[in-house]
């Protein structure tokens, strides 16, 4: 097969003048299908996991989410590193005790127990710890939805008690971060809400249970912003106080309060990693509203989903993975499952900008039980599902692993490399395996067209259907022709045709073929052609698939071929 050979003929019947729009870089394109490793998911911040994640702890996350970059949970299943004294130490104060013993005996520490999917370490049981603290004496306590949501097992531990209580979910606002529940057992010291001005200046103190420690603490410091950036990789909270006095892992939930033990805000994301002593809080007087709903049953902004923003390294897969699943919820309804990617809402890519904000706009604009499209990337059987929340459940879209049977499973490639071709504008993830490149231009009706070639060796890719590789070519010769044109000028004779679909990965639309049994040697051949958004060019991509490996490598081309200028 000379693949620049089928790419020129298609090109000859173009009797349409080429536009002269520029071409446009993709963003926020979907996969069409994918199998590309967890490991290639370059995390925003640290992530949340339902107050369980181990990675809460680990120090090499990206911190590129400011000013809110991880949520404070702890989990006491990993080994800590030693921690400075002033981290963990109340500092010394002139405050009346009696407001501030009130929120050492109505501050809890909870442990929420369940099974997770991390997008780095899979899946795994574990009991995360975090805090909270009551508001009402019959056991009414307030947390973070990133430390319960999810959890399968809820247990409190009240100051005092050797033993814990159990406690249940009353309801969850997911993109507010926020929780209630109802503790079991004997009425329990409360605090009340702050009604003063929240003011750069004020006097505040951070109480909890950092990094899985039974021992409480409280640091002090004051509120350095009053209104500060609540847009997270795990929610989008309307209004945030940032403050210096210190939190960690292990503080989620708790209170932050005034100097008469008063509650000023909820604690809920931490700045360690940002080397500043700048903490975040989710401020009372736009929690309480909505802590009412929970508290009487009602969820707010919430689909039963306990996850994260993550996005690919280089942008072309972003939304909400999906660590847990409330049983019951919307999401479990639709057939949503841990290690989901929840990639559009509603026909709204999901974060895009690394934050949660888009997914909860969305949320906000709808009523609860509305019915609500999503689609979803699943790794785990390396297909795009699409369905409805409140509504139909999901069924597969394609899935290129499923749709093409190779007779050999071959060796799988464990390293990629993006490659270009000659001028830049084309850029494609392949495995190093086909280091033999070609990126020079095709000359498609008298336009010279950047084509990229790569193949274990170009040559025999040009000559035999047994030789992996991939032909990406972005020419404006093409336009004037349809997807379903370019594919009928580029048909081969030599293989099976088996079909043809409608070709979406949220940037480019069109249609592809799948050939079997090219030339008599029992590889495949798929072949794309699809216009951007503007339809100033069109662009053919040509995969030869010789083994099951080359299916994973399939997935990764069509996840990232790219037009970039």
């Amino acid at each position: 097969m000379d693949p620049n050979r089928t790419l020129r003929r298609a090109a000859r019947r173009n009797t349409t003048s080429t536009s002269s729009g520029r071409t446009g870089r993709r963003t926020g394109r979907r996969t069409a299908a994918t199998v590309a490793p967890l490991l290639g998911l370059a995390l925003l911040a640290a992530a949340c996991g339902g107050g369980v994640d181990a990675k809460d702890l680990r120090d090499d996350e990206p911190t590129t989410i400011d000013p809110a970059d991880e949520p404070t949970t702890s989990n006491p299943g990993v080994t800590l590193p030693d921690q400075p004294a002033t981290t963990v130490a109340a500092p010394t104060t002139t405050t009346p005790a009696d407001g501030l013993d009130t929120v050492r005996s109505a501050t809890i520490q909870i442990v929420g127990q369940g099974t997770f999917v991390d997008p780095e370490f899979g899946v795994y049981e574990a009991a995360g710890r975090g805090s909270g603290f009551v508001i009402d004496p019959s056991g009414i306590a307030i947390t973070n939805h990133h430390v319960v949501g999810g959890a399968g097992l809820i247990q409190v531990f009240v100051q005092g008690e050797d033993k814990p209580r159990n406690a249940k979910i009353l309801g969850v606002s997911e993109c507010s971060d926020l929780a209630v529940i109802d503790i079991d057992g004997d009425p329990l010291p409360s605090l009340s809400w702050f009604d003063g001005s929240v003011q750069p200046g004020l006097e505040v103190y951070a109480a909890g249970f950092p990094l899985g420690d039974p021992e409480f603490t409280l640091t002090r410091g004051i509120v350095s912003k009053a209104d500060a950036d609540g847009e997270t990789n795990w929610a989008s909270v309307d209004h945030v106080i940032e403050h210096d006095a210190n939190t960690q892992p292990g503080n989620s939930g708790g209170p932050l309060v005034s100097a008469d033990g008063r509650i000023v805000a909820i604690n809920y994301a931490g700045g360690s990693r940002t080397n500043t002593d700048q903490f975040f809080a989710i401020e009372a007087s736009d929690a309480q509203p909505i802590i009412e709903q929970l508290r009487a049953g009602r969820d707010v902004d919430s689909l039963g989903i306990n996850g994260q923003i993550v996005r690919s390294e280089d942008g072309s897969i972003s939304g909400l993975w999906v660590s847990g699943i409330t049983s019951g919820s919307p999401a479990d309804v639709a057939g949503i499952m841990p290690g989901d990617i929840v990639t559009r809402l509603e026909g709204v890519t999901v974060g895009l900008d690394g934050t949660m904000s888009d997914y909860c706009d969305v949320m906000r604009t709808h009523s609860p039980g509305d019915v609500l499209s999503v689609e979803v990337l699943r790794y785990a059987t390396e297909e795009v599902l699409t369905g409805q929340f409140n509504g139909d459940q999901l069924t597969t879209a394609f899935s290129f692993a499923e749709e093409i049977e190779t007779p050999d499973a071959g060796a799988a490639y464990t390293d990629y490399v993006t490659v270009t071709d000659v001028s830049g504008v084309l850029t494609v993830s392949v495995p190093t395996a086909w280091a033999d490149v070609d990126g020079a231009p095709i000359d498609i009706d008298g336009v010279s067209s950047p084509s990229i070639i790569a193949s274990s060796s170009v040559a025999e890719y040009n000559s035999r259907w047994d030789v992996p590789g991939v032909q990406f070519v972005a020419s404006q010769a093409l336009v004037g022709y349809s997807p379903d044109e370019l594919l009928d000028l580029a048909a081969s004779t030599d293989c099976t045709f088996e079909g043809r679909q409608a070709y979406d990965d949220g940037y480019f639309v069109g249609s592809f073929d799948t050939y079997r049994n090219c030339g008599g040697t029992g590889a495949s051949s798929i072949v794309v052609a699809a216009f951007p958004p503007d339809g100033a060019y069109a662009v053919l991509v040509i995969v030869q698939v010789v083994t099951e490996a080359d299916l994973v490598a399939l997935d990764e081309v069509l996840r990232t071929f790219n037009v970039v200028a």
